[in-house]
């Protein structure tokens, strides 16, 4: 490598002009970067959701959960699937191998379920979901203003919505809280029926028309023309305007027998912003897109928008990234200038003149900014991990210019010619910086191995640090040469000659005047050092068990969220005034800026949201002023002291996954496995460090179930599917066709009359009945022809009691009940027949059935949830663990312990690897270096030691042992070597000149103390700012990890300057003394027989 140098040398006007573009397109590279929070994270999940309205939970997991669990559980990657069946709906979630392409899952997916498509039920509709962070909303938006809801959001969807999308990064914008318009066909039953009409009937014809379908290819001429047949339904008026032919062939138009009206349609969810009702605006971006601005640009329209929507309208940022992101990566600048600040201090004080220090402080914005370049082409953003990994770096790029730097120094100190002083300056030190920056970087190349949520956020923390030190080298033997060569002057000889000789030795510094003694009695008592030495690296073993342990940390974001489950089947209504006793208990919370409160909801738009029909979310945004940690367990002290509100947990934005303990418990059938859940629960309130604990154990809900008795409806003449579409209709408005006006897509629904309220009403429901001459009787008792099996089963019969949840028992628009009624009642009106009560043909009867079925691959299951009150997760888990093990379940029932406790485990695992696959690089380096087996050895053996210095660091700061405290540690590995390769280097180089050992150790050790201390308090007080969490930027990645490097290049430095000459003198002197043996028993051998006198 000596050789770039003198290349270098030679074309110094050139290596100049290099630097100033390298500069220029550092700075330009710098502002094209993204601007994230962490690097995106491609969570490798693949969601299946099929909306079967009106069905039961029970026949929801067996006719739709387990055929699609069957046909996906082969796809390639699969880990893990866990689901849940609720009324209506079914959700199969498939945990991915990290890696997976998600694209192609998604596709694979798809296509495993059109194989099964034959055997799912009619009317159900499936979709597949794949997600990432970048899929929560960058800015969320609540809007309110002083008109209707309804009209609110029309003028939202008319000017917000097109005017976001515009934002170049803006992948989506959706609008929640509106009502739904519709237009809304409201039959009159006397009408009706005084017309001869049913119905299924006025279902069919406006279902039969308002559709253009395909009519084929009509040949004119030579052109080959397309057919289409109808248009789609304009209005409300074109639908009033359908016709129907009446029993006696006379036309009967719908607005005659109907209603036919535009109306909005009672949302399925309510929000509020601070406790006023609004509309909840979330603004998602692509994968390339810049978070801070995109925020910039939605903020900039704010006033605009207000005053276009106009009535007072008044729009509130519920959440927004980019602030948390601006000042996060802000402070992390600022820690990094004052750790560049301190760098160079500490430069100017060892070299003690301006122009040496300057020369080196160059290499850390050059490095820098090569590396920003390196990060620019490789696509990474600016995030709190690539941004801690040059800050980390400031420290260390400046290591390799300052051992040129203090050499090339030390030579015109001798009196050499500025010339000859660089090129043998860096000669002598190019392969020992070499090795020892390649040993650094080389420490990250087993970050490789390390899969899940650490890999996917290190990876880029790992190449940002690599390009860094990579830049460094390239400086510190290219650009600090031509710099050294220009600016540090020559000193004359004789003055240097006369120094020397009035010291009677070559001179030593203070600094060297203390280490020497030291050295010299270390060396003199080899094996005393050696004890005292593993004596410290046995107490800092004895105290890890002492060390907390966690798994990333806190964000530190400002951001809460407040989950609010409900009890089973209550009206909206209900809802809304339970969930604001929690609202107004938050609001009261000192240091809660914003309430976004959503109530209800659910299906696929709420998959990554949290929202379901059942629960309110409460989405808090706090003062960034204030102790995050503090406020957080506030709002959880107020709202544990709610009664008859449902279960309230709290949470906090982790930004990359779970933060709770999970104890999923599986057991064969539902008693055990409420049984199970629920001792499991009772026996884990109890654990010491647990915040709250919560369960996804359903509960039992009241259910109407309506159960045909076939024996009487073959009598009757009455089908299941009949049965099916008309308690669908009477329960809930049923849609049969869609209306386009302006762009804006409306359902059309039927409604007929009321809906009936309680069992005897819905008892007295008439059912069409086909005639006995048009249908025969099966030897099982039931109508051929029924489609029995398919709309027709009693679970898809089945609908919530009255009061029950919002929107229960709707049916899908065309789903095969309706068209199968629709045949009834034809049938019934051709041949004369009436119809039949539903009581006379069915029981009704009211069940409490569990609101949703989870499954964990295969198994029905339900999961416990622990959330840590403080860091100590390590703690936590054990306690956890200790609990399970002492607690006596049901036969069958198994637990494993998951979520944020399994993410640690693993993690730790891999990182325990990491760090044997990264001391292996060490020593395959090393002994390239030193073309020696055993030499690298004494390394080697160093680097537990410096594990000394980061255990104590973290005991003494309350730091807990996590994920960026491996990393630390990891690192450590490649800096406890990096000093000691530059000092053996040069011991080895006194050794090929004839010095003895222990000269050689002595002139080796004074000649490197300098670079040694110089580098090690530079690296040291750069990352001290950080350590100390100064401006509070980043702390959950880089202040742990700031400390156990601080702490481990502490002891580090002290074990390369003591220890590392102690271990190489034994080592050295014990392969003397085996030479020197050989040499006598061969001599001895060989030498001839001597005569005597």
């Amino acid at each position: 490598m000596g050789r770039l140098a003198e290349l270098s040398m030679r074309n110094r006007a050139l290596i100049a002009l290099v630097t100033v573009f390298v500069l220029a397109f550092g700075i330009i590279s710098t502002g094209q970067l993204r601007q994230e929070l962490i690097p995106r994270i491609s969570v490798p999940v693949a969601v299946v959701f099929t909306s079967y309205p009106g069905a039961s939970p029970a026949v929801v997991e067996q006719r739709v959960t387990i055929p699609i669990e069957q046909a996906v559980a082969s796809l390639q990657g699969l880990d893990s699937s866990t689901s849940e069946s609720s009324a209506g709906s079914s959700m199969v979630t498939l945990q991915m191998r990290y890696g997976s392409n998600m694209s192609s899952v998604q596709q694979d997916a798809k296509a495993a379920i059109s194989r099964v498509e034959g055997i799912l039920p009619d009317g159900v509709s499936t979709q597949v979901f794949t997600g990432s962070i970048d899929d929560l909303p960058v800015v969320q938006l609540a809007i309110a203003d002083d008109t209707s809801a309804g009209e609110l959001a029309e003028r939202v969807n008319t000017l917000v919505v097109p005017e976001m999308e515009k934002i170049d990064g803006v992948r989506a914008v959706s609008v929640a809280g509106a009502p739904i318009p519709e237009v809304l066909v409201d039959v009159n039953a006397d009408r009706l029926a005084a017309e001869g009409l049913t119905v299924a009937q006025l279902q069919q014809a406006i279902g039969g028309s308002g559709t253009p379908a395909a009519g084929g290819s009509l040949v004119s001429g030579k052109n080959d023309l397309t057919v289409a047949v109808g248009q789609r339904y304009g209005s409300a008026a074109d639908v009033a305007a359908v016709t129907l032919a009446g029993p006696t062939g006379d036309a009967v138009r719908v607005d005659q027998v109907a209603k036919v009206t535009d109306r909005e349609a009672p949302a399925p969810s309510l929000a509020r912003t601070n406790g006023r009702e609004s509309l909840s605006l979330s603004i998602t971006k692509t994968p390339d897109g810049n978070t801070v601005e995109i925020s910039g640009q939605v903020r900039e329209r704010l006033a605009q928008l207000d005053a276009a929507l106009g009535h007072g309208a008044r729009t509130t940022v519920v959440f927004d990234q980019a602030p948390f992101i601006s000042d996060s990566i802000h402070n992390l600048l600022v820690e990094g200038g004052l750790g560049l600040l301190m760098a160079v201090v500490v430069i100017l004080l060892f070299l003690a003149s301006v122009r040496p220090t300057l020369v080196t402080a160059v290499s850390i914005p050059v490095s820098v900014l090569m590396a920003l370049i390196g990060m620019r082409v490789a696509g990474y953003s600016l995030n709190m991990l690539t941004l801690g990994a040059l800050t980390m770096a400031i420290g260390r790029v400046v290591d390799d210019s300052i051992v040129v730097i203090e050499n090339i120094q030390r030579h015109l100190g001798e009196g050499q010619r500025r010339q000859e002083a660089v090129l043998v300056g860096v000669r002598e030190v190019a392969t020992a910086i070499t090795a020892s920056t390649l040993t650094t970087v080389a420490v990250f190349l087993p970050l490789a191995l390390v899969g899940g949520q650490v890999g996917e956020l290190f990876r880029p923390f790992a190449i940002t640090s690599s390009l860094a030190l990579l830049a460094s080298l390239l400086v510190a033997l290219t650009i600090v040469p031509v710099l050294a060569h220009w600016f540090l002057p020559e000193l004359d000889r004789s003055h240097v000659t006369a120094l020397e000789n009035a010291a009677g030795e070559p001179r030593r510094t203070p600094l060297q005047r203390l280490y020497l003694p030291s050295l010299g009695a270390a060396v003199r008592h080899p094996w005393v050092t050696v004890v005292i030495a593993v004596g410290l690296l046995g107490l800092s073993g004895a105290m890890v068990p002492r060390l907390q342990t966690n798994f990333l940390g806190d964000t530190g974001q400002n951001t809460l969220t407040v989950t609010q489950v409900f009890t089973p089947a209550l009206k909206l209504s209900e809802q809304d005034r339970q969930a604001r006793v929690v609202e107004e208990t938050i609001q009261a919370v000192p240091g809660i800026d914003t309430v976004q409160t959503t109530i209800g909801g659910g299906g696929a738009d709420s998959l990554f949201t949290g929202a379901g029909a059942d629960r309110a979310t409460f989405s808090l945004t706090t003062d960034p002023a204030a102790d995050q940690v503090a406020v957080q367990q506030q709002v959880r002290d107020a709202v544990d002291g709610l009664d008859a509100v449902g279960e309230v947990s709290v949470s906090a934005q982790a930004g990359y996954g779970t933060t709770t303990i999970d104890v999923t418990v599986s057991a064969p059938d539902t008693a055990r496995l409420r049984e199970a859940t629920t001792t499991i629960h009772q026996r884990l309130v109890g654990v010491e460090g647990a915040a709250a604990v919560t369960d996804t154990l359903a509960a039992d809900r009241s259910t109407v179930v309506v159960e045909l008795d076939r024996t009487k409806a073959a009598e009757k003449g009455v089908t299941e599917a009949a049965v099916a579409a008309t308690v669908r209709a009477a329960l809930a408005p049923q849609q049969v066709a869609q209306v386009e006006t302006d762009g804006v897509t409306k359902d059309v629904v039927i409604k007929v009359g009321d809906a009936p309220v309680g069992l005897d009403e819905l008892r007295d429901l008439e059912v069409p009945a086909v005639s006995l001459a048009a249908a025969s009787v099966t030897p099982g008792g039931g109508l051929a022809g029924t489609g029995a099996g398919t709309a027709g089963d009693p679970g898809a019969i089945s609908a919530a009691a009255a009061g029950g949840a919002p929107g229960a028992g709707s049916a899908a628009a065309g789903s095969a009940g309706s068209v199968a009624a629709g045949s009834a009642a034809s049938a019934s009106a051709a041949t004369g027949a009436t119809t039949a009560k539903l009581g006379d043909v069915a029981e009704v009867r009211q069940e409490q059935v569990a609101t949703s079925i989870s499954r964990v691959d295969g198994r029905r299951s339900a999961t416990v949830q622990v959330t840590p009150a403080g860091s100590d997760l390590g703690a936590v888990t054990r306690a956890v663990n200790d609990e399970l093990a002492a607690t006596t379940l049901p036969a069958g029932v198994s637990t494993t312990v998951g979520g944020v406790s399994a993410d640690q485990q693993q993690a730790f695992s891999q990182l325990g690897l990491a760090l044997l696959v990264a001391v292996a690089i060490v020593y395959v380096v090393m002994v390239a270096t030193f073309k020696s087996l055993v030499q690298p050895l004494i390394l080697l053996v160093s680097i537990p030691f410096a594990a000394i210095g980061g255990v104590a660091a973290l005991l003494l700061t309350g730091t807990p042992l996590g994920v960026p405290s491996l990393i630390g540690s990891l690192m450590l590995v490649g800096i406890v070597v990096t000093n000691a390769i530059v000092l053996i280097d040069l011991i080895n180089q006194y050794r090929d000149r004839g010095r003895p050992i222990d000269e050689a150790v002595r002139e080796g050790a004074r000649h490197r103390l300098r670079p040694i201390v110089m580098t090690a308090l530079a690296t040291i007080l750069a990352m001290v700012p950080m350590g100390l969490g100064i401006s509070g930027g980043g702390l959950f990645i880089s202040q742990p990890l700031a400390i156990v490097v601080i702490g481990g290049l502490v002891s580090s430095t002290l074990l390369t300057l003591i220890l590392v000459p102690v271990l190489y003198t034994l080592l050295e002197r014990s392969a003397e003394g085996r030479a020197e043996r050989r040499y006598r028993r061969l001599a001895t051998h060989l030498a001839p027989d001597l005569p005597e006198g």
